[in-house]
């Protein structure tokens, strides 16, 4: 039927027409709040899945981190240079002059101290920042560029679990029925039929592992303070004071993230690399069987950067990865090399740029000086230099460095 607005019947038909274009956009309304609740139900459905997979992935890293199965000789696990209830370090090297891990065949050593495993999964990918300094990577000198990169290292290098070849590794994985089991379950049908992929699975539920809260609890002291559980002694107070202010320190220069970008989770390192002027740790090369003269070039010897111009790689010759802080009271000995064994020394060897006197240039381990840097090139002096501090200054450093200790290794500071 044709009418015009004119006709007597068009008000009729006309709120007939309303009426219909309601109940058509209340369907329609009902219709997408129907579809969104099922597209949310599904999304929350999928993130439970997702989390309860990586829990299960995370679970699997667990068990493959302390399984001293998959070495060469079954006698070393990733947690044999890494012990948990040491927060990560190789606790077999906390009293040693020479701080070198043993391989799992009783007689290789390393050639650097082993670095903790606490919070390493803040650790961001080796890259370029915007500043166009390298920053991020696992190890020392980041030649893993992420924490998959660094699990299968260990696993197949000659001086540490030492396994022949990947062909090794899978063997070892197939010979475990538990193993073939959760990898089926979640790597698929696939999971354990190639060496490659074995290894690539293995490093992935490692590296999942060691980005659960067993890693990073940030529960120590600082973190409760943070969340007003804990009321810092006035020794801390000063100590934090002392290690955020520029007037005092140049500590949080390096030992902070960048623009305080988290400070709900510091992990006291910007992932820069530095040359501080590290004298070189002699007696470390005395054990490791190494040439005395042997200078440990850092991240300029990193493979990964083997494509870089020969100038650029020269302007990163002696620079190591800037720490984390966290865990720091327990983690001794220190630096790359381990020379230091005594955090105090730690402190007192950044002291002694501000100071010429005769008892800042000594090394209180040694009552000899300090040594000349290993690598001379590169150091930043004016980074380095702050305010000489007195002794009570140190020791309320200390007391704030204490305080970054997670709560279950507490037990364990001086």
């Amino acid at each position: 039927m044709n009418l015009c607005r004119t006709c007597p019947n068009w008000a009729h038909v006309a709120n007939r027409a309303r009426t219909v274009r309601k109940s058509v956009l209340s369907l329609n309304t009902s219709l997408l709040l129907s579809v969104g609740l099922l597209v949310s139900t599904a999304a929350s459905v999928m993130a439970q899945q997702s989390s309860l997979q990586e829990d299960a992935l995370a679970e699997l890293g667990r068990e493959l981190f302390f399984d001293t199965a998959l070495s060469n000789t079954g006698t070393q696990a990733c947690a044999s240079c890494h012990d948990p209830d040491r927060a990560f370090i190789d606790s077999r090297t906390v009293s040693s002059l020479a701080p070198l891990s043993l391989g799992s065949d009783g007689v290789s050593l390393g050639s650097r101290n082993a670095p903790t495993l606490s919070y390493a999964a803040l650790v961001p990918d080796l890259e370029l920042d915007e500043s166009g300094l390298y920053v991020g990577g696992l190890f020392h000198d980041g030649r893993a560029s992420n924490l998959e990169a660094q699990a299968s290292v260990p696993l197949l290098h000659p001086k540490e679990m030492a396994m022949a070849s990947e062909d090794a590794v899978l063997e070892r994985l197939l010979g475990n029925s538990r193993y073939v089991v959760a990898f089926g379950e979640l790597f698929g049908a696939a999971a354990l039929q190639d060496a490659e992929s074995a290894v690539d699975q293995f490093s992935e539920a490692i590296a999942a592992f060691e980005r659960s809260d067993f890693f990073a609890p940030f529960d120590s002291k600082y973190d409760r303070y943070l969340r007003g559980e804990y009321t810092p002694t006035v020794k801390e107070q000063v100590g934090m004071g002392l290690f955020f202010s520029p007037a005092f320190t140049s500590c949080n220069q390096c030992h902070q993230l960048p623009n305080g970008s988290d400070t709900k989770r510091e992990v006291f390192s910007n992932f820069r690399y530095e040359n501080i002027g590290l004298p070189a740790n002699i007696a470390l090369n005395i054990k490791s069987n190494t040439s005395t003269e042997l200078i440990d070039e850092g991240l300029s010897a990193n493979l990964l950067l083997a494509d870089v111009a020969e100038e650029d790689l020269l302007a990163q010759r002696g620079k190591f990865r800037v720490s984390t802080l966290r865990n720091v009271a327990i983690t001794a000995p220190y630096m790359h090399n381990g020379i230091f064994k005594d955090l105090r020394t730690v402190l007192l060897f950044y002291n002694k740029y501000n100071s010429t006197n005769v008892q800042a240039q000594t090394n209180p381990e040694t009552q000899a000086d300090w040594g000349p840097p290993e690598v001379s090139d590169n150091i930043d002096t004016d980074k380095l230099k702050s305010v000489f501090l007195v002794e009570r200054q140190i020791d309320a450093l200390m007391a704030f460095l204490y305080m970054l200790t997670d709560a279950r290794y507490e037990h364990l500071l001086p």
